[in-house]
């Protein structure tokens, strides 16, 4: 549980480096298709960027809450457009209830469903691209970034939301230097193109760093009780692999030694995955880990059949 403070002096340094780096090559390129690379480029930097912001809330880089909200309001809001209380509330409200189908936001059955009993509830959007969800959770992941940035506004008009004022400021400060910065120096034909590469293609990335956490793993519904231990574990899903894995999805792959520990600085959760895993066997608790391509097959395995009741109605 101790602060790695060279390990995100590094890291902090690296991605900061980076997103200079792709701005900076985004204006010494100016007026040409090329951008799109650039576009590409920067989809991955602020995907990282997002990742910072979630150690932020976790509490993973400093001790101080105060500090962490500064960065985070910096970093997210005015980095990459990401409402950071905003993000967040939701998150939290998450960790306690994860998979929960009534607690946890992120199985809200918003446009997919998550099981049976919400595809037999599910009227309008959600009924009609559940029936084919499997099939369109990744093109719809495209439209991800701009639904994150939609979700960040709405929450300025909550009464909930805290330091409202602050947060807009940053977020309109992000738009209007984004927006200005893309119109200025591309063709409107070529602004568009690169605003959609970039926000599509970082959408896509968050998709696939959070989606194989959770999705296809088992969903509780009201009156279902668990322990901590077998709530965090029973509904997560860990990712194997290397250096570039860890890396690429910011830890996120050992989900389970993360929801267990949610203040553990990302790069202690490798170390501890054997002594959580071992503790899963001696008590008959499933652990499961898979790797990222069959992470994917399983989620969208899951996705598939939860809406078969919806396919079954629709060919009545």
């Amino acid at each position: 549980m101790e602060r790695t403070p060279v390990y995100f002096a590094v890291r902090l340094s690296l991605i900061g480096l980076s997103f200079v780096g792709v701005w900076a090559a985004f204006f010494l390129l100016g007026d040409t298709w090329w951008q799109v690379l650039t576009a590409v480029a920067m989809a991955a930097v602020f995907g990282q960027v997002g990742l910072v912001s979630h150690e932020l809330a976790h509490l993973q880089i400093f001790r101080s809450r105060r500090i962490s909200e500064v960065c985070g309001r910096i970093v997210g809001n005015l980095g990459i457009g990401l409402g950071y209380g905003w993000w967040q509330d939701k998150h939290t409200r998450h960790h306690a209830n994860p998979n929960h189908e009534e607690l946890d936001p992120d199985v809200q059955p918003d446009i997919f469903v998550w099981s049976e009993d919400q595809a037999h509830a599910a009227k309008g959007v959600p009924a009609f691209i559940g029936r084919w969800q499997a099939f369109l959770f990744y093109p719809l992941l495209l439209l991800e970034g701009l639904n994150l940035h939609v979700g960040s506004v709405r929450a300025l008009f909550r009464p909930s939301t805290k330091q409202r004022v602050l947060e807009g400021v940053l977020l309109a400060a992000h738009f209007a230097l984004y927006l200005g910065a893309v119109f200025v120096v591309l063709e409107p034909l070529q602004a568009v193109a690169f605003i959609a590469v970039q926000q599509g293609l970082f959408g896509v990335y968050l998709g696939c760093i959070f989606a194989p956490n959770h999705k296809g793993m088992p969903t509780l519904k009201k009156g279902e009780k668990l322990d901590f231990l077998r709530k965090q574990v029973l509904t997560s899903r860990n990712v194997r692999g290397g250096w570039f894995t860890d890396i690429a999805l910011g830890g996120l792959n050992y989900q389970i030694e993360h929801h267990l520990f949610p203040n553990m600085p990302s790069p202690h959760l490798r170390r501890t995955q054997p002594m959580v895993r071992d503790y899963c066997a001696e008590i008959g608790v499933p652990y499961h880990e898979t790797g990222f391509v069959r992470s994917h097959v399983e989620a969208l395995t899951h996705m598939h059949r939860a809406g078969a009741s919806l396919r079954a109605e629709a060919r009545v």
